[in-house]
């Protein structure tokens, strides 16, 4: 299998990780009080499970070009467990017709979430997160 376009270096990825840590991280730690979880864990099938029920619902209402958009948000604070933070799978859908007709490029950063199939959680996030 060819490697796809998007793909960055081993290298690439650990300074922007370390770009992260260094600009946001600290503060966030700062301010919460603890080092936040910043890295999240799914399985291969998990993930595969995931995109095939996105893909077959897209199907289903007619979506030519589904997508995911991932999120960050937010555990509540529970009495004995901090508010870390997750992060979640969100299906996407073209915009109409017309709509995209407005927009002259299409790189999928126009498109919008698709509310009527359910997003994705409940990861493995690292407490400590591990670094890169």
């Amino acid at each position: 299998m060819k490697k796809p376009k998007k793909c960055i270096s081993v290298e690439e990825a650990r300074r922007e990780q370390d770009e992260w840590v260094k600009t946001r991280g600290k503060d966030i730690e700062k301010c919460c009080g603890y080092e936040d979880t910043r890295e999240f864990w799914y399985s291969l099938d998990e993930l595969q499970e995931y995109l095939d029920y996105v893909r077959e619902k897209s199907k289903e209402q007619d979506v030519e070009k589904p997508g995911i958009r991932f999120y960050l948000g937010a555990y509540p604070k529970t009495k004995g467990k901090r508010s870390y933070t997750t992060m979640f799978l969100s299906p996407t859908k073209e915009k109409s017709r017309k709509l995209r007709k407005l927009n002259y490029k299409n790189d999928g950063d126009d498109n919008e979430n698709n509310y009527d199939i359910e997003p994705m959680n409940i990861i493995q996030g690292g407490e400590p997160p591990r670094n890169y």
